[in-house]
């Protein structure tokens, strides 16, 4: 056998050794992608004479919003892309190259013009390496193979280290020198994790260079011409001011809504799906929906979360006073120090551990009884940065216990013929709930947040109760998937 052949066989800690560039990988394009997010209401809603563009906070929390929807929309046309022309492991790189240009032209460009040509790469730069980082690493892993709950929570230790560091550094350079520096930052961040991801390329091995389903050279003017038309279409609605700062979120909420119902019936109905496959892509509809909740409120830190972190918290640590874009570090501490708990717990329990959609149910849970612990602080005058890490740490145990193991089932339920686009489905959900946090923001008041907090505290654990009692009737249609 050649080394090349050898790679894929060599482990780490016990995982395939391709764990370690892809976690790399992700590393770098979540410090990017967080370093940015975490400034990026405060560059939109911050006065001229602060740096930023003035615009309104709910405008600004909605462009938030809307544009991490975007950025898990786009994940369709990344797994396309991979299923059709590329592979997966090299629309990983692509993406990668893609999301650097976007954070270069946010850093050089002025206004408005900057930010909408820097978050158009940026948001398809990371649907396109999101979904196949995924779906790769899905790959080195048999079904099956207990260990793959591990690896996935391992990745995410990767994704959660980034997203700690990102937001601390861009935090210090908006702070000292200016909003165009932490942008710049940012690109800087994915540069590195493109030549990491070159120098080791070896490590993947095979996995992911085949093309699942090549598209044929006389569909490529079909398709150029589809992907055309889409940009004619966006560009009139924009025009016709059908689409605009104020409603974009709102707008990209229902195409989500839209793109997923047409995902699920075009799965559900394609004769390459054999029956055992459709019945967990039916399986995975409500592990779905639970998601969307979920991330519903999570993504709130970028939205919400940032305007309390900026007005209502007391950020004063020993006479110095820290950035309050630092709210996006918090809960990666969490993660950072759990995730290795959850992989050992996850591998030593096996066939023992609950299974996804309880563990699903327990998620959405936490996320809403940590929303409720914003409850009693309403009212409260500077409330401590302190109190406010607390409660992140519940945000922490909910994710581990959510969005791994989402990650994982997804590789799993997926048909062979779209194992990408079900990748893309999954962070469908993921997107629904983040432009869902934008539109959720519009409704926030601090004078009101007794209100706010508890009815989305509320219905947030009413959908996990509900998870949870429909639970044996998920894992039947799992067809084994534990």
């Amino acid at each position: 056998m050649t080394t090349r052949e050898q790679s894929p066989a060599r482990t780490f800690f016990g995982h395939p050794i391709g764990l370690t560039n892809l976690f790399g990988v992700e590393l770098w394009e979540r410090f990017s992608f967080y370093g940015m997010l975490t400034i990026l209401g405060y560059y939109l809603y911050y006065t001229a004479t602060d740096g930023g563009l003035g615009l309104s906070q709910a405008t600004a929390t909605g462009i938030v919003g809307a544009y991490g929807g975007l950025v898990y929309l786009s994940t369709v046309l990344g797994a396309w892309i991979a299923d059709r022309l590329l592979g997966m492991e090299r629309t990983v790189f692509y993406g990668g190259v893609v999301v650097m240009i976007g954070h270069i032209a946010l850093a050089v460009l002025p206004g408005l013009t900057g930010v909408g040509i820097g978050l158009v790469f940026v948001a398809l730069g990371s649907g396109a390496l999101k979904a196949n980082a995924s779906s790769l690493l899905g790959t080195l892993y048999a079904k099956g193979d207990a260990r793959a709950d591990g690896g996935f929570t391992l990745f995410y230790l990767g994704i959660n280290l980034g997203a700690f560091a990102g937001p601390l550094l861009t935090g210090l350079l908006q702070t000292r020198v200016g909003f165009h520096y932490g942008f710049g930052a940012a690109a800087v961040g994915m540069a590195l994790g493109l030549i990491q991801y070159v120098v080791f390329r070896r490590n993947l091995g095979t996995h992911g260079r085949e093309v699942p389903n090549p598209l044929p050279r006389s569909a490529l003017g079909r398709a150029a011409g589809v992907a055309g038309a889409a940009v004619v279409v966006v560009a009139a609605a924009i025009g016709l001011r059908w689409v605009t700062l104020e409603n974009l979120s709102q707008i990209t909420t229902a195409v989500i809504v839209a793109a997923s119902v047409a995902y699920f019936v075009v799965m559900l109905r394609s004769g390459t799906v054999t029956a055992a496959e459709r019945e967990r892509v039916r399986a995975f509809i409500p592990l779905f929906i639970a998601n969307a909740v979920f991330w519903s409120l999570f993504q709130q830190i970028f939205t919400v979360l940032a305007i309390y972190s900026d007005e209502r918290m007391n950020w004063s640590i020993f006479g110095w006073v820290a950035p309050s874009n630092w709210i996006g570090s918090i809960e990666p501490i969490w993660i950072i120090a759990l995730s290795p708990l959850f992989a050992a717990m996850w591998t030593r329990l096996g066939s023992r551990a609950p299974t996804t959609p309880r563990k699903f149910s327990y998620g959405v849970i936490g996320m809403g009884l940590a929303f409720l612990c914003f409850v009693p602080l309403a009212g409260v005058d500077a409330v401590p940065a302190l109190l406010v890490l607390v409660i992140l740490g519940v945000f922490a145990v909910s994710e581990l216990l959510l969005s791994p193991i989402g990650l994982s089932v997804t590789t799993k339920l997926a048909p062979e013929a779209f194992r990408a686009q079900m990748m893309a489905l999954y962070f469908f959900s993921v997107g629904l709930g983040t432009a869902m946090s934008g539109v959720l923001a519009g409704a926030y008041d601090p004078t009101r947040e007794i209100a706010y907090f508890g009815t989305l505290g509320g219905v947030t654990v009413a959908t996990g109760l509900v998870v949870l009692l429909i639970a044996p009737w998920i894992s039947r249609r799992m067809e084994g998937v534990h």
